[in-house]
């Protein structure tokens, strides 16, 4: 009995797997950028098939973005505060326009 049950420890210990073993997880540093060789004198590098796609979305998603950004509406408190307050005073029949006085200016 104390023989089996041995025998069953050492069985399900050697079929279980602990995760370990194999080779690099990772590319290894091979000292040129991007792991390519310089290519000789004259010769030019060729594009994979994918590199002309990722300038195309990269850089108009940037170029959407801009635009976007540009032509946002001002959405800021300051200015519907300035065209509430403008509205207002039009109403009540008030200047809006901010005059100086001759003793502001004497002063700078």
């Amino acid at each position: 009995m104390l023989r089996l049950a041995a025998q069953r420890r050492a069985l399900s210990t050697s079929s279980r797997r602990l995760g370990g073993g194999g080779g690099a997880h990772y590319n290894e540093p091979s000292g040129y950028l991007f792991g390519e060789k310089p290519l000789p004198q004259g010769q030019k590098r060729q594009r994979e098939s994918w590199e002309t796609m990722w300038y195309i979305g990269m850089f108009g998603g940037m170029l959407f973005a801009a635009v976007g950004l540009y032509y946002k509406p001002d959405t800021s408190i300051q200015t519907w505060a300035l065209k509430e307050a403008r509205e207002r005073l039009e109403a009540r029949g008030e200047n809006f326009e901010y005059k100086s006085s001759s003793s502001s200016q004497s002063a700078a």
